[in-house]
């Protein structure tokens, strides 16, 4: 739902890997968007009306994302989708953060546009600390980008998870992700993901953004 700039995207990309298509709009003038290659289809009528859903194609639907420019629209909709529909996989764009926070307790996923652009900006300001890209939908448990002090490079996979209690999920070297075992060695300009509860990134973030100490060895 929703042919903006990210719903126009989304919906190429996702047909450019094979899937069907429906993108829904109210406004017709949204869909010049896409290209003229778009073979998918393009419904024009509001995201969360059941007739409108249903000439998209809802019921066979296995992924739904409510990305129009609405807040109260895109969680309606996906609401819609997951609750009436039994979407496997829904998830809306939300620009207020402490909305957001609270639709994915309720088991909405969301994606926070403006809480993530202003993380990526300060990461790129101040890069110290750790910015999540994943919460679980009771908000305990992170999965974040951690930065580290440049004494952590040279140290194993291992010694890290001692030294913090975090679980390293996977480390992004260059262009290419890595799914590392106790003896990976993390290098210099690695970016490491760490999966940690709420409760623990503190201690977690101090940890690994001061110099190892020798008993972490």
């Amino acid at each position: 739902m929703g042919c903006g700039r990210v719903g126009s995207t989304l919906a190429q990309e996702i047909e450019s890997r094979g899937h069907s298509v429906a993108v829904v709009d109210q406004n017709p003038e949204a869909f010049r968007r896409l290209p003229s290659s778009f073979a998918g289809q393009k419904v024009t009528g509001v995201g969360f009306d059941r007739d409108t859903l249903a000439q998209a194609g809802i019921e066979d639907t296995y992924g739904f994302a409510a990305v129009s420019d609405g807040d109260n629209s895109n969680v309606l909709a996906a609401r819609v989708a997951r609750e009436t529909y039994r979407v496997e996989n829904v998830v809306a764009r939300i620009y207020d953060p402490h909305r957001a926070e609270i639709y994915q307790r309720l088991g909405i996923p969301t994606v926070a546009t403006v809480r993530w652009t202003a993380d990526q900006v300060l990461r790129r300001m101040l890069p110290l600390g750790a910015t999540d890209e994943y919460r679980d939908p009771s908000g305990r448990i992170r999965l974040a980008q951690v930065d580290y002090h440049p004494g952590w490079a040279g140290s194993s996979v291992r010694r890290i998870e001692a030294a913090t209690g975090a679980r390293v999920a996977f480390l992004s070297r260059y262009t290419d992700g890595l799914l590392p075992d106790a003896d990976t060695v993390l290098q210099e300009n690695d970016v490491l993901h760490v999966l940690m509860t709420d409760d623990d990134a503190p201690g977690v973030e101090r940890t690994l953004t001061h110099a190892p100490r020798e008993e972490d060895d």
